[in-house]
């Protein structure tokens, strides 16, 4: 599968710099249908895009801005929120500015349009591909998957441990990978947690008789749920003046593998702002058919099977 990956990959890439160094260069650009990348630095009032290039300002004419402008399913705020930020782009061709400068012509749609054909229109369910962050809201997170195309994460697939809001796990511009969870009709449905790793990969780097830090995610009459992993959560015994998000130091009373369940006991909670780090993933390879949470000595099966998720009209 060609390479086609989220704005701002391939930004400070050598080959791409070297493109855009000079006009003729541009122009072999173009001419090999070269997909690169610059900044927007200005969004007119006509609500086209001026990219500087390096040797010259390119524009990005407001037809040409994105896949679905033009059926009206993109909005203008869209195009406005591009600003300061990378776009890709192929050079379409150049020319002569009122202010006797020539320009390069650029369009992003037919970039999008190359990697919709050439990458996203081939994708399966279980594939992992590169993602960037690029908006989010209380339901999930909106994330680029390729020249600028956005799919959609959902709060409840980003991980295990249960989250409040998405800015818990991401930032905006954060790189990410994430799974290809089902296709229908074009569309393609995402998910994260699968490869932030098993409930026994998780517990394996915890011990029993150690003191950890983690984070209260619900209070219950019989316990108090604790993430320490955003795959591994642990059920501690009742304790006062503990909130949920807050952060707490807890002491590994017992790991059952078999009732997948760490139990724990309250140390400490103490205020902390939190803060958001890179996810660590368990799984590197390129595509898995299935996904088992729980461990084999468990009864219960938590498992994600990607192999029949696959509709495409």
């Amino acid at each position: 599968m060609p390479d086609f990956f989220p704005e701002g990959y391939i930004i400070n890439s050598d080959e791409n710099n070297s493109f855009l160094s000079s006009e003729v260069l541009l122009s072999q650009a173009k001419s090999l249908g070269k997909i690169l990348e610059s900044k927007a630095i200005l969004c007119d009032n006509q609500h086209n895009l001026i990219v500087n290039l390096g040797c010259m300002q390119g524009i990005i004419h407001r037809e040409e801005v994105a896949m679905g402008i033009n059926e009206e399913n993109i909005k203008d705020i869209a195009i406005i929120s591009r600003v300061n930020k990378p776009v890709c782009f192929v050079v379409l061709g150049f020319e002569k500015h009122k202010n006797g400068k020539i320009r390069a012509i650029l369009s992003r749609k037919i970039a999008q349009e190359i990697c919709f054909e050439q990458k996203i229109s081939r994708l399966f369910p279980g594939d992992v591909i590169d993602a960037v962050v690029t908006h989010l809201e209380n339901f999930g997170a909106f994330v680029d998957i390729g020249c600028g195309i956005i799919s959609f994460l959902p709060i409840d697939t980003i991980s295990v441990s249960r989250i409040v809001h998405p800015s818990e796990r991401f930032k905006n511009g954060m790189k990410i990978k994430v799974v290809v969870k089902s296709i229908s009709k074009n569309r393609v449905n995402l998910t994260h947690k699968e490869l932030l790793g098993t409930w026994e990969e998780n517990a394996q780097h915890f011990n029993v008789g150690e003191t950890v830090t983690g984070i209260v995610r619900s209070i219950e009459d019989y316990g108090i749920f604790v993430e320490l992993t955003p795959n591994l959560a642990g059920l501690a015994e009742p304790k006062e003046n503990i909130s949920e998000g807050q952060q707490i130091s807890v002491y590994i009373k017992n790991i059952i593998p078999e009732k997948m369940k760490i139990k724990l006991v309250i140390i400490e909670g103490f205020e902390s702002k939190n803060r958001v780090t890179n996810p660590k993933y368990f799984f590197t390879g390129t595509h898995m058919n299935r996904f088992i949470y729980s461990p084999l000595s468990c009864n219960r099966i938590i498992e994600t099977d990607f192999t029949h998720n696959f509709v495409r009209a």
